[in-house]
């Protein structure tokens, strides 16, 4: 691999990974709008928790409707990225990332705090120099929901 294609990989590498991040942004401010950008016009968008199928989205409008729908459930919204590997080939790319989902919503007279973590299984297309999501599988795979305690 030669200098140009060295830099290229890494240059495709933190792309990707800004895209997630952007991602996960948009979602803390429930910009659902600014967040189909991110994704092609026919992506795909499967969420599991646990082995059970929530939704299957197919493209923009159907995925825009089901984030927006789950989105008002809550208050506030934190997505916190960890690892993620990346594999690029050409135009094309994959990667496996984690990320703890921490909501909150109100129950009555109490807040309550909803953790998970999540594994997100990406594929990606360059289209017009500029990395989108094709398709998502996310799989909430632990969940621990508790009373909010926020400091006096």
């Amino acid at each position: 691999m030669n200098i140009e294609q060295r830099i290229q990989r890494l240059e495709d590498q933190v792309a990707l990974k800004r895209l997630v991040d952007t991602f996960a942004n948009l979602a803390d401010n429930k910009d659902v709008a600014s967040q189909m950008l991110l994704f092609t016009e026919d992506a795909t968008v499967n969420t599991y928790f646990g082995d059970t199928l929530f939704a299957s989205m197919t493209g923009r409008d159907e995925i825009s409707q089901v984030f927006s729908g789950f989105l008002a459930n809550f208050e506030t919204v934190y997505h916190i990225n960890g690892q993620m590997t990346v594999e690029v080939d050409g135009d094309h790319a994959t990667a496996d990332h984690y990320c703890q989902v921490v909501l909150i919503s109100q129950d009555g007279e109490k807040q309550l705090k909803n953790t998970n973590g999540v594994i997100y299984k990406d594929e990606y297309v360059r289209i017009e120099g500029k990395w989108l999501i094709a398709k998502r599988v996310a799989r909430f795979t632990w969940r621990d929901i508790s009373e909010l305690t926020v400091p006096n």
